[in-house]
């Protein structure tokens, strides 16, 4: 599961005209660290291999953060196959965390 927001660069533009930098990292981590904790929590446990494995990664000198599962059965679980139904555990977290993302950048860049 992958998502791109358009904008990017002219969101950086104005970001750094009106903002500090650092606090826009300390937002993305922020945000990046309760997306994964959300999932974490919303991953449905057998043995807790899957909920160990959402990890996060902070790059792009701290403007990006990527949460994803590593267990090799996460995309299963998340969408179903014709022999289970799914139980979205990433999607949900990602949609709550969205909101409060925009709301801090939005906060930030006034």
């Amino acid at each position: 599961m992958s998502v791109k927001f358009k904008g990017v660069k002219e969101l950086k533009v104005a970001l750094e005209k009106k903002a500090d930098m650092g606090a826009v990292r300390q937002i993305v981590r922020q945000n990046g660290a309760q997306l994964q904790a959300k999932a974490q929590r919303n991953a449905p446990v057998d043995t807790g291999t899957l909920k160990r494995s959402i990890g996060l990664d902070i790059s792009d000198g701290g403007l990006t953060a990527e949460s994803k599962a590593g267990a090799e059965y996460a995309p299963y679980v998340e969408w179903g196959t014709r022999f289970m139904e799914a139980q979205p555990y990433m999607k949900p977290a990602f949609h709550e965390q969205r909101e409060q993302f925009k709301r801090d950048m939005d906060r930030l860049a006034k």
